[in-house]
């Protein structure tokens, strides 16, 4: 078993894959032309997202959608930078909503938080390598 991809439902794939182009520095692999669906380069593991519709076309059913008013939901994504207060702020300045500031943890490890437009809470974070 091998992890692929993780896929984010969002209401717009485009306007999410400009977000996190803007506030990770990540570029687009694909996104269909109708932009039901879409990819983000993150090196081994995709980054996707997939529009409601096309979501629930797949299930076959409903879900509960990320809401970025409430709670975040119990999962996360998380980047490893080597700057991470530089990539903390760029992440804010593109709209992304502070969570936790830059933290040191008795591990070592330098780690903050903060939320997509869309909802998703997204882990910045110092390698462990």
């Amino acid at each position: 078993m091998q992890l692929r991809y993780t896929i984010i439902y969002v209401a717009d794939v485009r306007a999410a894959l400009a977000f996190y182009e803007r506030a990770f520095g990540l570029a687009t692999r694909f996104v269909t032309e109708g932009g039901e669906f879409g990819e983000l380069e993150t090196g081994g593991t995709a980054l996707s997202f997939v529009q409601f519709e096309t979501a629930r076309a797949s299930l076959g059913g409903d879900f509960r959608p990320l809401n970025a008013e409430s709670l975040p939901a119990g999962i996360e994504i998380g980047f490893t930078c080597a700057d991470v207060p530089a990539a903390y702020a760029r992440a804010v300045e593109a709209g992304a909503t502070p969570v936790t500031p830059p933290v040191q943890k008795p591990w070592g490890q330098l780690i903050s938080y903060v939320r997509a437009p869309e909802g998703t809470l997204v882990e910045i974070c110092s390698s462990m390598d």
